[in-house]
């Protein structure tokens, strides 16, 4: 976690100085996403475009890149920049989680704040988990709400 969260850094410190220079550069705003992609996909030794596809991953740039959204993307961090790491009050609505292989989940910690009704661990997949898993992630959200009728 501490080798990763450069970006958090980044982005909870100076999201329009970092919009800046993306949206100046297409090459930069490539560099910047793959990054994150050749970190969180799964598995980490395949490079992105063989798990998700050249054109898919280059279409993912370019309406980043198009739109000028990277510093409104980069935002969420900047937004809760005072609350990493704050424990908030449980909320009780019920709360569906799933896991899969190359992210993070540690339930114990997600169960302080959230009423956890569904948990599930998937063996492969990244933290781009809809974009890589599409079919096992659907699945899972369906059987959450489902439960809930």
């Amino acid at each position: 976690m501490q080798e990763q969260f450069g970006y958090i850094a980044i982005q909870s410190t100076r999201p329009a100085a970092l919009g800046a220079g993306l949206a100046d550069s297409p090459v930069g705003q490539l560099a910047w996403i793959v990054d994150k992609l050749r970190e969180w996909t799964y598995p980490r030794e395949v490079l992105p475009h063989e798990i998700l596809g050249t054109d898919r991953l280059l279409t993912n740039v370019m309406l980043y890149w198009l739109t000028d959204t990277a510093a409104s993307s980069a935002y969420v961090g900047y937004a809760n920049a005072e609350s990493w790491g704050e424990t908030l009050p449980p909320t009780g609505v019920p709360t569906g989680v799933i896991v899969f292989a190359g992210d993070v989940g540690i339930r114990r910690f997600a169960e302080r704040e959230h009423t956890v009704t569904r948990w599930t661990d998937i063996d492969r997949g990244g933290h781009f988990a809809a974009w890589e898993e599409p079919e096992i992630f659907v699945d899972d959200v369906r059987a959450f709400f489902a439960d809930l009728r």
